[in-house]
C-alpha cells in the first residue's frame, strides 16, 4: 500500500504525537463523567434517584492543525425490571457517536446497544455488570487526497492533481461489529460519601477493518483489546459544597492516557430537590493537556463545557489550543412517581 497523502498522514501524526507516552485517536471526551456509558458500559442505567437519562457531548480537537476532529455524541439509558425495594434493577442504553477529521473526511459513525445489571450486596455495597454491542463504520473520501506521486519536476516542485496516483478512488468504506463489557464495585458507607471503581474491556472480538479488500485479513487490521479502568469519589463536604475527584485510565496496543483531577459542586440556590449548583473542574491528561472545566447544575438538568491546554510538544504547533468541549444531560423519573419513593442508599450521578 503507498502513501496515502500528506494530509492522511498528518491525521495519523497528529493522533499520536501527544507528549512522550504515545496516545490513540480513539473515540473519547475530556469530560469522560458525562459520558458514563463510554467509560464503562456497567453504568447503564446506574442511577439512585432517576429512572432516565438522556445527553449530548460535543467536542472540537485541534481545530488550529489542518486535520481538526470533530466528534458528537448522544445517548440515553433506562432503569427496567426494579424489584420492589429498589435492590436491584435493570439498565438499558443507546449511544450515537460521529467522528470526522482531516481533508478526506475520515469519519467513524458508531451506534452503541447496552444493558446492564444492578445489585446491592449489602446495605452499602452494589456491584453492577454491563456489556455493550456496537456497529460500527468507517468511511474515506479518497478524492480529496494527495500523494507525493504527484508532485513532478525537477526536486518534485510542481503538483499535478490530474496525475494517476494509483490509489483507490471515491469514497470507501468498512464496516465491523464491536464487543465491550464492564463492571463496577460501589461502597456508600454514608450519605456524604460515594466510592466507586470499575474495569472495561473494548473490542472483545478485536474486528479487522481496512479500506482495502486484499488487506483484510492482515493481522495489522485487528482492533486491539482496550482495557479501561476507572474510580471516582463524591464527597458532600457541607450543604454548600460537594467534591468528585476521579480518574481514568486506558490503554490500547501501544497507546495509552490517563486523566484525572476533581469537580466541584457549589450551591447556588433553591431547596434540596430542586438546587442549582455552579459546577467548576481541573483535570490533567498525563503529557498531554491542562483541563478547564465549567458547568451549572440546574435541578435535573447539567450544561457544561471544557477547555482542554495543550501542554506536550504538539503544543507549539496548535498554539497550545487543545479542544473545546460541550456537554448537556437531563435526569427525570417516570410519570408522577417523586423522589421521596426511592429509599435506597446509593450514589447520585
Amino acid at each position: 500500500m503507498r502513501f496515502n497523502g500528506r494530509r492522511l498522514l498528518l491525521t495519523a501524526a497528529a493522533a499520536f504525537l501527544c507528549g512522550s507516552q504515545v496516545y490513540g485517536q480513539g473515540m473519547h471526551f475530556s469530560q469522560y463523567y458525562n459520558a458514563p456509558m463510554l467509560v464503562n458500559p456497567a453504568n447503564t442505567g446506574l442511577m439512585s434517584d432517576n429512572d432516565y437519562r438522556i445527553g449530548a457531548n460535543y467536542r472540537n480537537q485541534w481545530s488550529n492543525l489542518p486535520v481538526p476532529y470533530n466528534t458528537i455524541s448522544a445517548f440515553a439509558d433506562f432503569q427496567l425490571m426494579r424489584n420492589a425495594n429498589y435492590t436491584n434493577w435493570m439498565g438499558l442504553g443507546l449511544s450515537v457517536f460521529n467522528d470526522k477529521a482531516g481533508d478526506g473526511v475520515l469519519s467513524h459513525t458508531r451506534i452503541d446497544g447496552n444493558i446492564a445489571y444492578h445489585v446491592m450486596t449489602s446495605d452499602y455495597s452494589m456491584i453492577s455488570a454491563g456489556v455493550s454491542v456496537s456497529s460500527a463504520n468507517r468511511s474515506l473520501n479518497f478524492n480529496k487526497l494527495t500523494y507525493n506521486q504527484q508532485w513532478v519536476g525537477r526536486n518534485g516542485v510542481t503538483f499535478d492533481p490530474q496525475l494517476n496516483s494509483n490509489e483507490p478512488v471515491g469514497i470507501l468504506k468498512t464496516s465491523y461489529v464491536d464487543l465491550a463489557a464492564g463492571i463496577n464495585y460501589a461502597t456508600f458507607p454514608t450519605d456524604a460519601t460515594y466510592l466507586r471503581v470499575g474495569v472495561s474491556v473494548a473490542h472483545l472480538n478485536q474486528s479487522k477493518e481496512s479500506f482495502y479488500e486484499d488487506t483484510i485479513t492482515i493481522t495489522g487490521n485487528k482492533l486491539g483489546l482496550r482495557p479501561s479502568a476507572n474510580a471516582d469519589a463524591i464527597i458532600h463536604w457541607s450543604e454548600m459544597l460537594t467534591i468528585n475527584p476521579s480518574i481514568y485510565y486506558t490503554m490500547q496496543k501501544n497507546a495509552s492516557q490517563i486523566v484525572f483531577g476533581s469537580l466541584g459542586m457549589i450551591y447556588v440556590a433553591g431547596h434540596r430537590d430542586r438546587r442549582t449548583e455552579l459546577i467548576v473542574g481541573a483535570f490533567y491528561r498525563w503529557d498531554d493537556a491542562v483541563i478547564g472545566a465549567l458547568g451549572m447544575q440546574f435541578n435535573s438538568v447539567r450544561i457544561m463545557t471544557s477547555y482542554d491546554y495543550t501542554v506536550s510538544s504538539l503544543g507549539k504547533d496548535n498554539n497550545n489550543f487543545g479542544a473545546l468541549e460541550f456537554s448537556i444531560s437531563y435526569q427525570g423519573l417516570y410519570g408522577s412517581m417523586g423522589r421521596s419513593g426511592r429509599t435506597i442508599n446509593c450514589p447520585r450521578f
